[in-house]
């Protein structure tokens, strides 16, 4: 029966003619909603990979998750590689402990990747187990690599989506202490990088709700990542460079159990423009970061947005070449400037 309904949908799929072939290899991730499918509908030809965020692990290893079968079709029709995402949900430290340190659960998850694979005809995965804390670093490095074995025995990719760093050590402050321990150091990304088919680097979020606000991804800051990478042995065909599509947007707000604070939150680029109309903001651009951002007075105070655009894109494709990189892997479809896939089809076209 899912045979059949896969055959049906394929020969519904949009017939889309292939773009010219790419230099770089362009992974798009995908979340389970109405906009960001239709994105990938619309601009499934300029996609090399699509990675759908589905897919979540507990804490004995067990998968659980479901793909949506237009996705399949639609990924087939245009010969686009379809390679889900593996979560901790909520991105729990505690969940992912069990998992690495547990031979038990790392061999029921591999073997849940391998039946799920097969199930939907998959070309591989991608680890995002975020939260890893620095005393895991060895168990999950071992379960990467144990993963990894098992996937290319049977022709499957793997890969990791892993969070940035630009130093192997503790940072100027309590926070960035916190950053490394918690969520940088755990990942050995010379040794990932030799064992999976490549890496995602997620250089994005600069700037979070956490931090006072600033650039998603500044192209300064983006380029450190790099340095950083390549410093480490890590191979620069194995680096695909992670590229934010959406905005940041900082502003007070109000809950009885905190009282007024300042906070901050992702935006995708409708909301960017309803909120430079509705403030009457013009943006400025900042040459370092490579990127526009806009203040406004609301009721006195000052709100501030950063913006990810068209024009933030070109700089950081421009590193693409610069180091001879994998390719870029955009968080997510949805999101996007729409001139974006414009910039994107002019900057990573063969010549």
């Amino acid at each position: 029966m899912r045979k059949q309904l896969f055959t049906a949908l394929l020969a519904l799929a949009p017939a889309i003619p292939l773009l010219a072939q790419y230099r770089s290899e362009n992974l798009f991730y995908m979340t389970d909603n109405p906009v960001s499918f239709e994105s990938f509908r619309q601009h499934a030809p300029q996609i090399s990979i699509v990675a759908p965020q589905v897919f979540f692990m507990s804490k004995t290893g067990v998968l659980s998750g479901i793909l949506d079968p237009r996705v399949l079709a639609i990924a087939k029709a245009n010969q686009v590689k379809v390679e889900p995402l593996i979560v901790n949900k909520g991105f729990t430290a505690d969940l992912l402990h069990q998992v690495v340190t547990s031979p038990t659960a790392r061999k029921r998850a591999i073997g849940m990747m391998l039946l799920i694979a097969r199930q939907y005809g998959l070309d591989g995965w991608q680890f995002d187990m975020e939260g890893l804390n620095i005393q895991d670093r060895d168990n999950f490095t071992s379960f990467f690599k144990e993963t990894a074995d098992s996937l290319h025995a049977h022709n499957l990719q793997l890969s990791a989506a892993l969070v940035h760093t630009v130093e192997n050590m503790g940072g100027t402050s309590a926070y960035l202490d916190f950053l490394f321990e918690n969520w940088r150091a755990g990942y050995d990304f010379k040794a990932l990088g030799q064992a999976g088919d490549f890496i995602s680097i997620m250089s994005y979020d600069q700037h979070t709700h956490r931090t006072t606000p600033g650039p998603v991804a500044g192209v300064d800051w983006v380029e450190r990542i790099l340095h950083y990478l390549l410093a480490e042995g890590v191979a620069p065909e194995k680096i695909s460079m992670g590229i934010p599509s959406y905005s940041d947007y900082w502003y007070t707000d109000y809950t009885e159990e905190k009282g007024g604070f300042s906070t901050g939150r992702q935006i995708p680029y409708p909301e960017v423009q309803y909120l430079l109309g509705k403030f009457n903001a013009q943006p400025a651009w900042n040459a370092k970061a490579g990127c526009s951002y806009a203040v406004w007075d609301n009721d006195g105070v000052f709100e501030y947005l950063y913006i990810e655009d068209a024009r933030s894109l070109k700089p950081k494709l421009e590193l693409l070449d610069k180091y001879k990189l994998r390719g870029i892997s955009v968080w997510a479809l949805g999101r996007e400037d729409p001139a974006s896939w414009e910039v994107l089809g002019q900057m990573t076209k063969r010549n």
